[in-house]
């Protein structure tokens, strides 16, 4: 199993048999696609139904980017970045020392940021992957325009085309008829398919591709998910079980979950967490706010607050049991840092026993409850089955609330006040 869930660390005990009849009506829900938000439930059988064409198209543009280009340049915001940028940390690591760099823009309106961006790009070989759904999106139409007028002036129209790689809507919308227009090769972002639940689609799969990574392996993975999550008992399908525990925790005064890892690897996964459960469950006054942190750096700052303070929040952990490295720590003769009983001992040893050690302080003394998500290793295989268990766990954990877990009516209202602040006609 790529996952192994804990709930045996949880202060509060929850009779999870109570639940099964609710999920056994949402599961119904979901499985039919006939829940509130039902034409985005694209994601749900992407994994065994996703354009296999398409797919090897997309390891073709990945390799092409690898052998022609120094850096890649992801130009998206949200769901159309965030998941991306997660699994290439998650995997990568945050210096892969690669024949690719890939950097990110279209998620920002800093003039620093962009400005910086395009300075570095300036002496670099770059392709852009342009991903939009309408192509409109603000902060990303603002710099593909820049990004595009600089790559045409560096190496012209015609090479730049060849540069170009556009994730969109299959038939309508601006970023479709650029490309239409331009000849940029093109990938789809499918209109039954939210920006949040896209990452296993061609927005995640071709920054992936070009990354060097394994995206059948990563796909695999997502197809065992989808048919090990199908299974509508709690104590079988561990997302469900997952889901139960958070509505739980909502309904009876902890408002916050606090997604934690061991990794610094793992920083944008809990960016990625925050944006699917979020906008997923934040409507209507209702669901758990989800934060996220990096232990043992933030046992040295939120530490305190997690032990001691306000009751409000419990934590979801993920470990990884086994790390990608070996680093031993060495014997030093003087011994000044008393740290030689730890000598010959490896760091992936002493994470662990930070792990189970801050775990025993926070359930034992500090009363807080605790989730803990075990996986193994993580590669590709264990990333894909990790982002559909995620995404299956919001779907099941938005509908036990009555929401839908598909819209985002709430963002609206910052971009149309904006759009008047900026006078754009009509607004």
């Amino acid at each position: 199993m790529s996952v192994k869930l804990e709930t045996n660390h949880l202060v509060d005990k929850i009779d999870y048999a109570s639940y099964q009849e609710a999920v056994n009506k949402v599961s119904a829900i979901i499985e039919s696609k006939s829940g509130a938000g039902n034409d985005y439930l694209g994601w749900l059988d992407y994994p065994v139904s996703y354009d296999q064409e398409e797919f090897a198209r997309i390891q073709k543009a990945g390799q092409y980017i690898r052998d022609n280009f120094e850096v890649l340049v992801v130009c998206g915001i949200g769901g159309s970045y965030l998941g991306a940028r997660a699994g290439l940390e998650a995997l990568k690591g945050l210096r892969p020392n690669d024949k690719l760099e890939i950097i990110f823009m279209g998620q920002t309106f800093s003039s620093d940021y962009i400005y910086e961006t395009l300075e570095y790009l300036k002496n670099k070989k770059f392709a852009i992957n342009v991903i939009s759904k309408s192509g409109t999106t603000t902060e990303t139409a603002i710099s593909f325009r820049l990004l595009k007028e600089m790559l045409e002036a560096k190496v012209g129209k015609e090479e730049a085309r060849k540069a170009i790689f556009a994730t969109t809507d299959k038939e309508k919308g601006a970023l479709r008829e650029l490309s239409t227009k331009e000849g940029y090769e093109t990938f789809v972002l499918r209109g039954d398919i939210g920006g949040r639940y896209s990452v296993l689609t061609a927005v995640g799969m071709l920054p992936f591709a070009a990354a060097g990574l394994d995206i059948v392996s990563m796909m695999k993975g997502a197809q065992d998910a989808y048919l090990k999550l199908k299974e509508t008992n709690i104590e079988e399908n561990l997302a469900y079980k997952y889901a139960v525990t958070r509505d739980y925790f909502f309904r009876h005064n902890k408002p916050v979950e606090m997604f934690v890892t061991y990794e610094p690897r793992l920083v944008q996964l809990g960016e990625w967490f925050k944006q699917l459960f979020g906008e997923s469950e934040g409507k209507e006054h209702k669901g758990l706010l989800p934060d996220s942190c990096t232990f043992s750096t933030d046992l040295h700052s939120l530490g305190q607050y997690i032990q001691d303070g306000s009751p409000i929040m419990f934590e979801t952990i993920l470990f990884i049991d086994r790390p990608n490295h070996k680093v031993e720590i060495p014997f030093d003769e003087a011994d000044l840092d008393g740290l030689n009983y730890l000598a010959g001992k490896e760091l992936g040893f002493v994470n662990e026993k930070a792990f189970e050690g801050t775990l025993d302080a926070h359930v034992n003394t500090g009363k807080v409850n605790n989730i803990v998500l075990h996986v193994e290793q993580l590669k590709e295989y264990q990333l894909g089955y990790l982002f559909y268990f995620f995404m299956k766990t919001c779907a099941m954990s938005a509908y036990l609330l009555e929401l839908n877990p598909f819209n985002q009516p709430g963002v609206e209202v910052y971009k149309k006040n904006m759009f008047h602040l900026l006078g754009k006609k009509g607004y």
